[in-house]
């Protein structure tokens, strides 16, 4: 499948990262040396994509400017600065951007690094695994034992097929949720223009038997927290000693 078009979720105000995120908004908060969200365009743009919305509120001008020197997309922004949406609603608003048709989102806020050498990316496989057949969802997975920064909360239970049920206590394969999903823009056409939380969809698509999983490969990286900063720092300050 060719799939060219993308949504970054990027409008949260970061709260668990203040006082860093008083003055700047989260996506442009300095990762091993480089500010967080180049890390998700450079993966967006080794998978194909060429077309981008991206949704702004906290900070937003901040944003305008960075964005404004990425030369490697079209970029529509999606300005929330009047009301934040939720991650559900600005999904929702930012969509109405981009053609109809398939579609990668992604968060701001995690990447990864470390993808085997000479395979497909993370986000390349996810693309090709997206049946639109059997799947209204297909979500990038990460085990436990690949994620930096996390807090240890499991999201989904993935079965051998890959198809995803809401995590419960003692599952045999529990995953986390990467921050990374294909769907057709279609399956979000009955989206209310208000708040809401992407959950909704999540479970709807759980509720058809629809919402799949494939593994990332690689470490997981997410910076939630002072916390998970300071540990995606360390293991990348000693990635860098090893290099």
């Amino acid at each position: 499948m060719t799939l060219e078009n993308a949504m970054v979720l990027a409008a949260g105000l970061g709260t668990r990262l203040r006082p860093i995120t008083d003055h700047m908004p989260k996506p442009l908060v300095p990762v091993g040396g480089r500010p967080m969200l180049d890390y998700i365009l450079d993966l967006l743009a080794e998978a194909g994509i060429r077309t981008l919305a991206i949704n702004l509120h906290h900070h937003a001008d901040q944003m305008e400017a960075y964005l404004a020197a990425r030369q490697d997309f079209r970029i529509h922004i999606s300005d929330e600065r009047e009301q934040l949406m939720n991650n559900g609603g600005g999904l929702a608003r930012g969509l109405k951007l981009l053609p109809p048709g398939p579609v990668l989102v992604m968060n701001a806020d995690l990447f990864w690094v470390n993808e085997p050498a000479g395979e497909a990316s993370n986000l390349r496989r996810l693309i090709s695994f997206y049946d639109p057949a059997r799947m209204d969802m297909a979500m990038l997975c990460t085990d436990l034992d690949r994620a930096i920064g996390h807090d240890g909360k499991r999201d989904f239970d993935m079965a051998a097929d890959g198809r995803l049920a809401r995590y419960r206590e003692g599952d045999a394969h529990p995953v986390v949720y990467a921050g990374a999903f294909v769907m057709d823009t279609a399956f979000m056409d009955d989206a209310p223009d208000t708040a809401f939380n992407l959950n909704i969809y999540f479970d709807k698509a759980i509720a058809r038997s629809r919402l799949f999983g494939t593994d990332l490969r690689g470490r997981w990286i997410t910076v939630g927290s002072p916390e998970g900063l300071a540990e995606a720092e360390a293991f990348l300050a000693a990635q860098a000693a090893r290099a």
